[in-house]
């Protein structure tokens, strides 16, 4: 048995990984790299020619773990990509978004080009288009968790709850050959526990060889008292200060958690009843998978949707898809929260918005998930002054505020109480997705806590699988 890494080793994004088992030849996702440094590997031909690869194992949507797909397909891959239910029908918002991106990307560098008078080759073309994510749709096979599905007469994956967003998974690779049986798992991203809506990560108790993810490997979240209380006090002093609260807000996952506080707070009466848009078409299709999918649902939201009540839905709230509908917002006299894309700022409506409040100190900036580096989300959690928006610079008059507690993935410390469910420590463990410092610091905690042998692989590093 091989495995190569050709993505998130050394870094978080480009989820991609190459098992080569009794004669299987398994793409262990097929992820977009997103840090700004590595996005010139999106564009490299694939390290392995598509129409060689016999499955796409996909453990869920999001984009630096779905976001190449569209392009493998395109260069000839043209056989299954097994995943969740969901992850498929997030997949196809999510990837159908990105080509739209990809797309208007290429038109505006090629209008730049022309207006500059330059000829010759340029990176003017997209990615991959809308048409390239409609061929690629039609070879995504559903797999329910805990179903063992036969790849070839040796190799079977079992997917498990990853507990991380709707639908995602961990891969349980089993390999018999030669009268011997080999497990190799993939943790995917994972979840934190007793978070709302979805339920907990699975618990797994043994594995020959496991790559892990290590995204927050050095840190454990920082908590400001519940999310509930945390939402609850900013709306109430925005409001009486009579200002608007604009959420930044991620379309996946995070949209529907920040709905489902809201709705939870107001069933409570702990805010007043005010206008809320979530102004995002693309949560608002999110918003729809998950109303579809209440199997992956935990017992207390199954407990809300018994009693006849909705998760996210709540009495003032409007979605917006029109950008007609999202400029009528701004003509609203009095409070609302305005939840819009995207969540670090670096597109979409949440701009426009921000330029009509954010020069208002009555108003509210919440920020309800991690800010890179180099975004307008991460200037205005640093405290800039002024920030440039459009080509325009304004005031920072508007309070900054931070919600902690939200993230979708485990912690320093949830990622050791996962590890420690194993029996047994594994032959080899690899730590990816995870910044240098992130996987040393977690690697030497697995050493020192369970005497582990950890690796933390180089990007396109090839390991052998074999033996004892």
């Amino acid at each position: 048995m091989k495995l190569q890494f050709l993505g998130a080793a050394g870094q978080v994004t480009g989820s991609r990984y190459l098992l080569e088992a009794d004669g299987a030849r398994l793409l262990v996702d097929c992820g977009l790299f997103q840090e700004r440094e590595f996005i010139g590997r999106n564009w490299e031909p694939s390290p392995v020619p598509p129409d060689s690869i016999d499955y796409v194992l996909l453990t869920h949507a999001h984009l630096d773990h779905s976001g190449l797909i569209p392009r493998l397909v395109a260069n000839g891959y043209d056989k299954p990509i097994l995943t969740s239910p969901a992850s498929r029908e997030l997949a196809e918002i999510i990837l159908t978004d990105a080509a739209r991106i990809q797309e208007e990307d290429a038109r505006q560098k090629r209008k730049r080009h022309e207006s500059q008078g330059r000829t010759g080759p340029h990176k003017d073309e997209p990615l991959y288009t809308a048409e390239d994510v409609k061929q690629a749709l039609p070879l995504f096979r559903d797999v329910g968790y805990g179903e063992p599905v036969e790849l070839n007469g040796h190799v079977t994956v079992t997917f498990r709850d990853a507990g991380h967003i709707l639908g995602s998974a961990m891969l349980e690779i089993a390999v018999r050959s030669g009268g011997r049986s080999h497990t190799i798992v993939f943790s995917g991203d994972i979840g934190q526990w007793d978070k709302p809506i979805l339920r907990d990560p699975s618990l797994l108790s043994r594995a020959d060889y496991l790559v892990m993810e290590s995204t927050y490997g050095d840190r454990n979240h920082e908590s400001s008292g519940a999310v509930d209380d945390q939402l609850c006090a900013i709306i109430n002093e925005t409001v009486d200060a009579g200002g608007n609260i604009l959420i930044p807000t991620f379309a996946v996952e995070r949209a529907q958690e920040i709905m489902y506080h809201l709705a939870e707070l107001l069933r409570q009466d702990r805010i007043p009843n005010l206008l809320a848009f979530l102004d995002s078409p693309m949560a608002v299709d999110v918003t729809d998978v998950f109303r579809r999918h209440r199997e992956y649902m935990d017992a207390e939201a199954l407990a809300i949707l018994d009693r006849g009540e909705s998760l996210f839905r709540f009495p003032g709230l409007k979605f917006v898809k029109s950008s007609s509908e999202s400029k009528g917002i701004n003509r609203i006299r009095g409070s609302c929260v305005i939840m819009a894309g995207s969540g670090m700022c670096t597109a979409g409506r949440i701009k426009h918005h921000l330029i009509r409040n954010i020069e208002r100190p009555e108003c509210a900036i919440m920020i309800v998930g991690y800010q890179a580096q180099g975004t307008l989300g991460r200037q205005l959690v640093d405290g800039e002054p002024e920030v440039r928006i459009l080509g325009t610079r304004y005031k920072v008059k508007a309070r900054v505020r931070e919600v902690h507690g939200l993230s979708a993935h485990a912690d320093q410390a949830a990622l050791l109480k996962w590890a420690g469910h194993f029996t047994s420590p594994p032959k080899r463990a690899f730590l990816t997705h995870g910044e240098p410092r992130a996987a040393e610091v977690l690697a030497e905690r697995l050493r020192k806590q369970s005497g582990w042998t950890v690796d933390i692989p180089r990007y396109r590093e090839e390991v052998e699988l074999t033996g004892g």
